[in-house]
């Protein structure tokens, strides 16, 4: 795979492309799952949960029947939302409290997201693979997640 700075740069610009003009969050979320799964290797699922009062709901996404609620704290998608912070996870079965959706999934990154100032959900992608996601990642999803922040 090319240079992790570059490849994130470049999906970046990519997503901005496909979601400046649309004012509709749910196709703009929808449009970016599957980018991101066409993009990113070693994944088995990828999608967004939205906050919806102390529960995040299952919004769009790409991949198997995923879990539909996640009460706030719990897990690491509800982890990543309550501290809002990123959650890196190198062996989601070591996460004390993992839902497991998919039991195929072995590591998990979980970026929360804001939409006009606020906390509007999380981008959370799973992979088969132990640790699968580095600092580069992190840092190049993060990035991106801030660009795409500005258009939705």
């Amino acid at each position: 795979m090319e240079n992790k700075l570059a490849f994130y740069n470049r999906l970046t610009k990519q997503a901005v492309a496909i979601i400046e003009d649309e004012p509709d969050v749910i196709a703009n979320l929808s449009n970016i799952s599957a980018l991101l799964n066409m993009e990113l290797e070693d994944i088995n699922w990828v999608g967004f949960y939205l906050l919806k009062g102390e529960q995040l709901v299952l919004g769009p996404f790409q991949g198997k029947v995923a879990c539909v609620r996640i009460p706030v704290g719990r897990g690491v998608c509800g982890t990543a939302i309550s501290e809002d912070s990123v959650q890196r996870i190198e062996d989601v079965h070591q996460f004390e409290g993992h839902i497991a959706c998919d039991a195929a999934s072995n590591s998990e990154i979980v970026i929360p997201f804001r939409i006009g100032g606020e906390l509007y959900g999380v981008l959370d992608i799973d992979s088969p693979s132990l640790s699968r996601f580095d600092q580069f990642d992190e840092e190049g999803l993060v990035s991106f997640i801030n660009a795409l922040q500005k258009h939705l």
